[in-house]
């Protein structure tokens, strides 16, 4: 799939650069199945099935000249999950010179759900009533996101992505997600509640961002809002809360936490180093202000205002839940799950992994596997 930013996108234009696609693809080995296209953000996007990137840079050259901003990989599955189609609208419009002329836009409404870890669930309630809980958890998320009109992306079993084309459909179904869940849990004991985690954030953007990854850039904001968003609450990045109603948050005001432009650039500053530095050993607070180009008192100031934990808390934090990633690729031993998980000792990783999940590492590694 490519990208191209065109000022004053006309569907017709586009509709007739496909075509000059269509009749030069088999000189580059190419198959020009599709676009999207959206006037208003002034945007294309293109799935082509080609051997390699450059062989789609050389056919839309020489068809047209429109060079794409930018390529990436995709599997036309998650394309159709995504964006409900990899083919040409069948509704879509001929013009009296035979020319198929659609406006389809590929801006899409992403709902990212989390829920407490199922291995954790299970240690904690047994496997029967764990897998209760998650059956019920994944009844309700698919029974709204139908009433709400989404597409189920993927499910891995802690959480859901789904696809909405409309902010306030995608809004309401995730407070009547909440609403179900609350209701179908009231009659557990209050202990037994309070350890199940739910959260849920909502962004939108577009297929190809700054990532490698279809929606990446859309997908990673909103796993990071899940990550700092409180128990039962609903993140709102600003793209979305735009694009809703401000009265609709006025009223159920309790339930969101709705970032500002400048909370998600600080927010994505923040995990983007932890990301790209968590294995390293030597990565500690004096290293994690020199990347985010703060003081300590700033960089402490700001973690705690917008995630509610100091640096140090975030980091380990970070680290043991990648932790649990490599855990579920593979049975590693505790020591080569320290290391490669940037903690220096197995002893405290075991103690920060057992304070933080309520077992032991390796007991975790036995119910995984």
């Amino acid at each position: 799939m490519d990208v191209h930013n065109v000022p004053g996108v006309k569907a017709r234009d586009v509709a007739e650069a496909h075509q000059k696609d269509l009749l030069h693809q088999q000189e580059y080995g190419c198959r020009a199945i599709t676009y999207w296209v959206d006037e208003k953000r002034e945007t294309i996007f293109c799935l082509v099935e080609a051997p390699d990137k450059e062989a789609v840079e050389e056919m839309h050259r020489n068809a047209h000249g429109l060079i794409p901003n930018k390529i990436i990989e995709v599997s036309s599955t998650v394309v159709e999950s995504f964006l409900g189609r990899i083919y040409d609208p069948p509704k879509a419009g001929i013009s009296d010179e035979g020319l198929k002329i659609f406006e389809d836009p590929s801006f899409r409404i992403l709902l990212v759900s989390k829920i407490t870890d199922p291995v954790l669930l299970q240690y904690k309630f047994g496997k029967e009533k764990a897998n209760g809980l998650l059956n019920l958890h994944n009844n309700i998320i698919r029974k709204n996101l139908s009433q709400y009109g989404g597409r189920e992306v993927e499910h891995r079993g802690s959480g859901f992505i789904i696809s909405f084309t409309s902010a306030a459909k995608a809004v309401s179904c995730a407070l009547a997600i909440q609403k179900d869940l609350s209701a179908g849990w009231q009659d557990m004991p209050e202990t037994e509640a309070d350890e199940i985690e739910f959260r849920i954030a909502i962004n939108a953007g577009e297929p190809v961002g700054k990532t490698n990854n279809l929606f990446g850039d859309t997908l990673q904001l909103a796993g990071h809002m899940c990550a700092i968003v409180k128990n039962s609450q609903i993140a709102i990045a600003s793209p979305v809360k735009e694009l809703v109603s401000k009265d609709f948050f006025q009223n159920e005001g309790s339930d969101f936490l709705a970032l500002t432009p400048h909370d998600e650039t600080l927010l994505e500053l923040l995990f983007s180093k932890l990301d790209e530095n968590w294995q390293n050993p030597d990565f500690d607070i004096d290293e994690y202000c020199q990347s985010t180009a703060m003081s300590t008192s700033q960089l402490y100031r700001k973690t705690i205002s917008l995630t509610g934990l100091s640096p140090n808390l975030l980091l380990k934090e970070f680290r043991l839940e990648k932790a649990k990633e490599l855990m579920k690729k593979q049975r590693y031993n505790i020591s080569q799950i320290t290391f490669d998980s940037g903690f220096t000792s197995p002893s405290y990783f075991t103690k920060c992994f057992k304070k933080k999940y309520g077992l032991l590492p390796m007991a975790y590694i036995d119910l995984l596997h």
